[in-house]
């Protein structure tokens, strides 16, 4: 199955098809499978949400952390 990404100005509401479309999704079972397994409460938990300003500030703290920056924007 085909992923669609789309983009509305802040503040759209949905129309009446996608609205239609995320109430047929929602009748589908979630597949949990080696790639995407359920995680457990404490899994959950670990997540943290993440704001950057820039992708310099993101590159940054991935240094820090020592994570491979793989490419970095010029601004």
């Amino acid at each position: 199955m085909a992923r669609e990404i789309y983009r509305r100005p802040a503040g759209t509401g949905l129309t009446p098809e996608e609205q239609a479309m995320l109430e047929e999704a929602e009748k589908y079972p979630i597949n949990y499978d080696e790639d995407s397994p359920k995680l457990t409460s404490e899994e959950l938990a670990e997540f943290k949400p993440v704001y950057y300003a820039t992708m310099e500030e993101r590159a940054q703290a991935m240094r820090r952390q020592k994570v491979p920056v793989l490419a970095v924007l010029e601004t």
